[in-house]
């Protein structure tokens, strides 16, 4: 099973904003984080961190035929990115949208967001714990 784990815009400055919250969280801890959790399962991890909407795209649709799920973390684009969700739609891929609470939040939540279909479930929390449910969700499909 290959999941792909496309993390969006600034969640390379993850660090700063767990380092106002006094704590060590960075986008490379989350990483190591989830490869370790699906360590001996059976899972390959395909993970991407962009700013770019050009690069996101070509990753979604680059792998759409080898991966078995998506995992994204949208940040802003959650809020008027049209593009990456039409893509997402079209490769029907079975995807998970993560959301941080609001002490790790980038400014955009699940009920802002526009990432809302029949293929696309929603989590939110706390970053580690919510993409990890994210990844399960799409393990146990």
């Amino acid at each position: 099973m290959t999941i792909l784990i496309l993390h969006g815009p600034n969640l390379n400055l993850l660090g700063l904003k767990a380092s106002k919250l006094k704590t060590r969280l960075t986008l490379d801890k989350v990483n190591r984080a989830i490869r370790k959790h699906v360590r001996g399962k059976g899972i390959t991890l395909k993970i991407i961190q962009t700013h770019k909407e050009y690069l996101a795209i070509n990753f979604i649709q680059r792998n759409r035929n080898s991966a078995d799920g998506l995992v994204i973390i949208p940040t802003s684009w959650a809020k008027y990115n049209q593009t990456i969700f039409e893509t997402i739609n079209i490769t029907e891929l079975e995807t998970a949208a993560v959301y941080f609470d609001e002490s790790y939040s980038f400014g955009t939540n699940e009920e802002d967001s526009i990432f809302v279909s029949n293929k696309i479930k929603s989590f939110s929390g706390e970053p580690l714990k919510a993409i990890v449910s994210a990844i399960d969700h799409l393990t146990n499909k």
